[in-house]
């Protein structure tokens, strides 16, 4: 099953946290924070302007994002968990 996304939404896999800490602790389920970076596996063809004309996309397949904590809808696929939110409740594109 695959997933297309319409007009200027995104499909992201959440990139889990690390469970053991720097000094090399091992954090429980409850103290991990919730993911807020993540790839994009998947875009729409962008919001539809007034003219009729579609807007670009700014992010594309494959770029790994920031979002905020509770942004998106979480959806299963395929037995992953993955988010789909709008282009506009990104924060920003990692670059490198």
């Amino acid at each position: 099953m695959t997933i297309k996304p319409l007009e200027d939404r995104v499909v992201i896999t959440p990139v889990e946290a690390e469970s053991k800490t720097a000094s090399g602790l091992y954090l429980p389920e409850a103290a991990k924070e919730k993911p807020v970076q993540g790839k994009v596996v998947a875009v729409g063809p962008g919001k539809r302007l007034d003219n009729g004309q579609r807007a670009q996309m700014s992010v594309k397949k494959g770029d790994t994002v920031v979002y905020s904590k509770w942004a998106g809808t979480e959806v299963e696929i395929k037995g992953a968990k993955h988010l789909i939110m709008k282009e506009t409740e990104l924060l920003g594109v990692i670059a490198g």
